[in-house]
């Protein structure tokens, strides 16, 4: 039976790594999403009946799920050198005169995209993943494997005439479409909004929870192979060979990558991406021009801190100067009021643009800011404009000071600014007009109960005409009431009320995310169903039980004690579940009650499998996962690197310390 079982993951393996591979570096898909999710859901159901079987680079680890609490150093087989930046042809063209001489005339020259990311190498043996290393400071980076098995277009596992062993390098970087859905995604849960997407890929790598590094849509191109001997003639050749073992490379036919004979063509490459950067779907910071042959290179060799066969051109980042002709002041679903300034209409990155972040009043305050003045904006890493300079010298004599607000410019209540906080916020969250229709738009939004034939504007519309004022006030929707409005037919009225009544199906989780707790995204708001059970069990746990939690720290507690504090918000959640929505975690089938009403501890890292592999098998045996270790705790399951505390305090109370062994003994497996 096992020999069966293990002859179908392997096939499941095999079929996955190559649809995953036809998917995200070949944009050639073969199968349906839902084909290969089926496929994804039979494996994973395998793997928990057999974790034994389980693959270091099994595809279910595109999910992600392993905890790290710290990142071992690891030192570099072959130094990661950072490169020497250039900013002007000039100094292209003496670099490559510097060439020319140590090597003679006869030199081809490799033009890449500079992307502007997080340096990566990918150490492969027998053609399997088995470790992802960053750059830190040259000699030495962080082992960060686990989330770096989760960007989808590394593969774990590659095809072809490979070496043994050997290194690839490259940049993982986060798209721009990427980015922009994350940022929109903290700014519904009141969060505040990330930098750039650059600084957002490197936060993500040292994530400790690769589930949710999973879920940010990494990408990354890989294009520089090291191993004990030349692989290729040069380095144009070897990224054309990682090609066909299966890397996401920079692709010719794109321009991403071209071989040149001399500094024209170099100069040509330069020329064509600072004109046309704008228009890649993710940031570049300039060009990287490197000697071809590997001879060449070894002849060249090493300054103290840069190779001599390759130099960075580094674009310059795009300035223009505007007129500063007003100001809006937004509020928010949260609150949060954010001022956008609005400007003369201005060419910038191949887009007009007639708006720019001031994100708080620190930043006016920071410029001190003054009506029609004249304004430095960038976009740089940045997707939306801001403005980061002021031209004094143009400055009008009587120009007025721009003043932040006191009060919402929606309902006029007072605006208050907590300590430590850089928004201010209007508080008459239940009275607040943006207030009330941001929290019903997320409440709809498809990540929340994806409510069919609602959205935006709909709710306004709803709103509008007195309908709903919370979003409990959506199941008292009637027909009679929804056919009188504007553009609502018979189809559109049957289809609302429809997608209504199936949304009393979606699971707990993701009605608390719904709610719009603030600070509880996605993960927290399963982290917390997780934990806890149900909507009763939240709303009465103490802030030490809530900061047990995974994931959950002194600010996110805060905010759920909080929430649960506000009459009205306990009226909804009751209106809610007279409506028949799901406020507790669906029970499931139990594969054996040996862990019944246990209570455990999980801590340290695992051999076999994964700690949120280890909780499911918990949860399936009887068991309940809990953060933190107390007297009522039943056990502790150890893995290597257990934290000292932890051990210490298990010990203090008479807490039984299971290692992995004995866990997978005690439960028969």
């Amino acid at each position: 039976m096992q020999a069966s079982v293990q002859q179908r993951i392997a096939q499941l393996e095999r079929e996955l790594h190559r649809h995953n591979h036809l998917y995200y570096v070949e944009s050639k898909p073969e199968i349906s999403d839902y084909d290969f999710d089926m496929l994804l859901k039979e494996l994973e159901t395998l793997e928990s009946q057999y974790p034994e079987l389980v693959s270091a680079n099994s595809p279910t680890k595109r999910v992600g799920g392993d905890l790290t609490k710290k990142f071992p150093t690891v030192v570099h087989q072959f130094p990661m050198l950072s490169l020497s930046n250039s900013y002007s042809e000039e100094e292209i063209k003496d670099w490559e005169q510097r060439v020319k001489k140590l090597v003679g005339d006869e030199v081809e020259y490799v033009c890449e995209l500079k992307y502007d990311g997080v340096a990566i190498g990918i150490r492969y043996d027998n053609g399997q993943l088995v470790q992802a290393v960053t750059r830190g400071d040259g000699a030495q980076g962080e082992d960060v494997t686990a989330n770096v098995r989760t960007v989808k277009s590394v593969p774990l596992v590659v095809h072809g005439n490979f070496p043994e062993s050997f290194e690839i390098r490259g940049e993982i970087f986060m798209p721009q479409a990427a980015f922009e859905k994350l940022n929109a995604q903290r700014e519904r849960d009141g969060e505040p909004l990330f930098a750039n997407p650059r600084n957002t890929a490197s936060g993500t790598l040292k994530m400790q929870d690769s589930a949710v590094v999973a879920q940010r849509d990494l990408d990354c191109y890989l294009y520089g192979l090291y191993s004990n001997s030349y692989l290729a003639e040069g380095h144009f050749q070897a990224v054309e060979l990682a090609g066909q073992w299966g890397f996401k490379v920079p692709k010719p036919e794109k321009r991403f990558v071209e071989l040149h004979r001399n500094v024209d063509g170099v100069m040509d490459f330069i020329h064509y991406w600072d004109k046309k950067r704008a228009e890649l779907p993710f940031d570049i910071d300039g060009v990287v021009i490197k000697v071809n042959s590997y001879k060449h290179q070894q002849n060249l060799g090493f300054t103290a801190k840069s190779p001599r066969w390759a130099i960075a051109y580094k674009f310059k980042t795009e300035r223009v100067q505007s007129t500063l002709l007003s100001v809006d002041f937004q509020v928010g679903r949260t609150g949060a009021v954010t001022p956008v300034a609005n400007l003369e209409p201005v060419q910038l990155g191949g887009t007009t643009v007639k708006r720019a972040s001031l994100h708080n009043a620190d930043q006016i305050e920071k410029y001190d800011l003054h009506l029609l003045d004249k304004v430095f904006i960038e976009k740089g890493g940045e997707i939306i404009p801001k403005i980061v300079d002021v031209n004094l010298s143009e400055r009008q004599h009587n120009a007025r000071p721009l003043v932040f607000i006191s009060h919402c410019p929606e309902c006029d209540t007072a605006l208050e600014r907590q300590e430590g906080e850089a928004q201010h916020f209007c508080p008459n969250d239940v009275g607040c007009p943006p207030q009330i229709k941001g929290k019903m738009e997320h409440f709809i939004s498809r990540k929340a109960m994806n409510i069919d034939g609602l959205g935006a504007e709909t709710i306004e519309l709803l709103y509008d005409k007195h309908l709903i004022n919370n979003v409990a006030d959506l199941y008292d929707l009637q027909y009679e009431d929804l056919i009188q409005l504007d553009r609502m037919a018979d189809k559109s009225v049957r289809n609302l009320l429809a997608g209504l009544e199936e949304s009393k199906n979606v699971p707990f989780e993701r009605v608390l995310f719904a709610l719009g707790i603030r600070f509880v995204g996605e993960t927290v708001a399963k982290k917390l169903a997780q934990a806890l059970g149900n909507i009763d069990a939240i709303a009465q746990a103490s802030f030490e039980e809530l900061i047990g939690i995974e994931e959950i720290g002194d600010k996110i507690a805060q905010s759920i004690r909080q929430y649960f504090t506000v009459e009205s918000n306990i009226e909804i959640i009751q209106k809610l579940k007279n409506a028949g929505l799901q406020f507790e975690m669906e029970q499931k089938e139990l594969v054996g009650d040996v862990l019944k009403d246990a209570s455990i501890v999980v801590s340290g890292v695992f051999e076999r499998i994964s700690r949120d592999e280890l909780k499911a098998l918990i949860e399936s045996y009887g068991g309940k996962n809990v953060g933190s270790i107390s007297a009522k705790t039943t056990y502790v399951v150890a893995g290597e690197n257990m934290g000292p505390a932890k051990f210490e305090k298990a010990q203090k109370l008479g807490v039984k310390i299971l290692s992995e062994s004995e866990f997978f003994e005690m439960i028969g497996l």
